[in-house]
């Protein structure tokens, strides 16, 4: 089996290193072709030229990745597996990640755009403390199992058919997220990667095979959301489904899980943070950690700063300190180590970002910095900056998920009345206040309506801690022992003696 799935790999000298990279399906612990046999390109968004053909998975495929997880689960190892084992098994997994990190943060720069100092730190490197985490959540699944004689008593009980659909923006990080946990609880999958995105995701399948995950544990299919996703949502024997991206498929996607078989969701979806800088906040901080809200992994980032509200007697100061900070920073390749900010994830999100700059200007907002693409190959933009941002303006209401920063005034002193425009969005996946005052710090994130509320500081998640939203950003938790709950179900047994 080894053999089999180390033979179909595109070969690559990348920066003096030799990138192998898996192009088919994984299904049943080996790589193979889609059942009709239809590939397709997946693109370099530094220069837009072609990495590699990859497999393009039908319906049948589908199925038949379906059936290997489910015959995983009830006639393999995994389910019936100590908890412990299990965790032996994904702490060799994410060891092999270490192992592969390099690798990994270059097939992830490559195919996605992202800066591979980030991709080696963040998209790579939280993927590796994500597995390590729930492989050590053995002992609260071993303490839930148990079973004390009394009337009744409820306990968790582990395993089902699951499906993931991750997005494009962290593609290895968002497997981690979902997956680590799903596996950790004793499930079997089948994971859809971004159709953009998939390289990372076939790298992953490779590692489990040597981690020693058993077949039909871990299945890969690249391919169209319209198609695979779909089908992973209306098939019967899925029993949960766990999706990550925009709020419009998270509807439709609920709605086929409802009308098939009412399968357990979990969405993690759009969001418009908003994050309200003081004027007694430490200035130096604010602009720093004010631009990585916004232009972190070149903004497509699903907590990023969508909005920025600024205290008056400050904001000029504000915008000023940040054009002159967007100005030092280096646009280009993203293998580059000295690069800043690399490109937009394909093209028509960067046609879709441009449409945005030009709604904000149109509406009246003033463009202050940037908003066009820049002068070279690839789907690059320029990091921009809006201001005099009016309430019912597009961009004031509507995500980017790029490099746009846009920024409205408040009166000095006026924090309820900030607090209730930030509160006025359909969206609630995070938010940030940046104050030196820990009073006013606790009265806003008591009252900012979001699952994640940042003081002082932006971007900063840790594995242990619950990542969610609120309102139209969805429902159900990723990472902490919440994520773990996702992936359980809870039984009552009675027992008289």
């Amino acid at each position: 089996m080894i053999h089999a799935f180390l033979l179909a790999q595109v070969t690559k000298e990348i920066n003096n290193m030799t990138v192998k990279m898996p192009y088919q399906c994984f299904i049943n612990g080996r790589f193979e072709d889609a059942g009709d046999g239809k590939s397709y390109d997946t693109i370099n968004p530094t220069d837009g030229s072609a990495i590699c053909k990859v497999s393009y998975a039908s319906v049948e495929d589908v199925d038949r990745a379906v059936a290997a997880a489910k015959e995983s689960f009830e006639n393999g190892p995994w389910g019936k597996m100590n908890p412990r084992d299990r965790g032996s098994l994904l702490y060799k997994l994410a060891d092999l990640m270490e192992e592969h990190q390099e690798e990994l943060a270059t097939i992830e720069s490559i195919d996605s755009g992202a800066v591979y100092t980030l991709a080696l730190k963040t998209h790579v490197g939280m993927s590796i403390q994500t597995f390590r985490y729930f492989a050590g959540c053995f002992i609260l699944l071993k303490m839930s199992a148990t079973v004390f004689l009394c009337q009744a008593q409820p306990f968790l009980v582990c395993g089902r058919v699951c499906a993931i659909v991750i997005p494009w923006n962290y593609p290895l990080m968002m497997l981690a997220w979902k997956s680590a946990a799903c596996l950790a609880a004793g499930n079997t999958l089948v994971l859809k990667p971004a159709q953009v995105t998939p390289l990372t995701a076939l790298k992953f399948a490779e590692l489990s095979v040597k981690a020693g995950i058993p077949k039909g544990v871990i299945n890969i299919l690249p391919g169209s959301g319209g198609m695979v996703g779909q089908r992973l949502s209306d098939h019967p024997d899925i029993r949960k489904l766990g999706f990550t991206g925009s709020t419009p498929i998270g509807k439709q996607i609920m709605k086929s899980c409802a009308i098939s078989n009412l399968k357990k969701v979990s969405l993690e979806l759009g969001g418009k943070s908003p994050l309200i800088i003081f004027s007694d906040c430490d200035m130096d901080k604010a602009v720093r950690m004010g631009m990585s809200s916004v232009f972190f992994n070149k903004g497509e980032n699903c907590i990023a700063a969508g909005r920025l509200f600024v205290e008056e007697s400050i904001h000029d100061e504000f915008i000023s300190r940040v054009v002159e900070e967007i100005k030092k920073m280096k646009i280009g390749d993203p293998l580059d180590r000295s690069t800043d900010h690399g490109p937009q994830n394909h093209k028509a999100h960067l046609d879709k970002l441009l449409e945005y700059c030009e709604a904000g200007v149109k509406e009246g907002a003033m463009l202050v910095y940037g908003g066009r693409q820049v002068d070279r190959p690839g789907f690059f933009m320029e990091p921009t900056v809006f201001t005099d941002v009016e309430d019912h303006m597009f961009i004031a209401k509507e995500e980017s998920f790029g490099p746009v920063m846009v920024v409205s005034k408040f009166k000095t002193g006026d924090v309820d009345g900030v607090l209730q425009r930030a509160n006025d969005t359909e969206y609630g996946l995070a938010s940030g206040v940046f104050t030196r005052d820990i009073n006013k710090a606790m009265y806003v994130s008591e009252r900012l309506e979001a699952g994640t509320v940042f003081v002082n500081t932006y971007n900063k998640t840790d594995v242990a801690s619950p990542f969610g939203g609120f309102k139209q950003s969805g429902f159900g938790k990723d990472l902490g022992e919440d994520a773990l709950l996702e992936y359980l179900k809870t039984k009552a047994v009675t027992i008289e003696y």
